[in-house]
């Protein structure tokens, strides 16, 4: 496992960590790392974009920046009063994923309290929901446009950083 999929497992809990306890929100979120160390972190549920179109944009964006890990995590709620924000990270070259979880209590008006730590385990990368971003994927020149414009549009909102070994 690259050092920066370890390092970017740790970033992405303290920053949902940030989130849901200083701001009370915990969004979809996304981040990659290229080998360079230059990484982008957005909200998913900012992209103007269906279920399936996310998945492509996602994996265009992993591609365009030959990334060699990335991340997404979101909030599940398991019933009224339990609820976790987990998230995995996938790198490029291992066949295992960092998962992480963590429990999230809410006070009586569902404002977000106490995150536990995060658990980290590794898992096989196969049985993550979103673990296909690396494999080449093929759009129509129309679609193509499209997500470059999107990106270049988002580029001014987003994360955007070094991240160091």
């Amino acid at each position: 496992m690259h050092l920066f999929a370890e390092n970017l497992a740790v970033e992405i809990g303290i920053y949902y960590r940030n989130l849901a306890l200083a701001h009370g929100v915990i969004p979809k979120v996304f981040s990659l790392v290229n080998a360079q160390g230059d990484q982008y972190l957005f909200f998913i549920d900012d992209l103007p974009l269906d279920e399936q179109d996310q998945n492509a944009f996602l994996a265009y964006i992993v591609q365009d920046h030959d990334a060699i890990c990335y991340a997404r995590g979101t909030l599940v709620i398991l019933d009224n009063k339990q609820r976790l924000i987990e998230y995995a990270v996938i790198d490029k070259d291992d066949p295992e994923a960092i998962v992480c979880s963590a429990e999230l209590t809410l006070d009586l008006d569902e404002k977000p309290i106490v995150l536990s730590e995060f658990d980290k385990a590794l898992a096989p990368k196969k049985t993550i929901f979103f673990n296909g971003l690396f494999e080449p994927i093929s759009l129509s020149h129309d679609k193509l446009e499209d997500f470059q414009g999107l990106w270049e549009e988002m580029k001014s909102k987003i994360l955007h950083r070094m991240m160091d070994l």
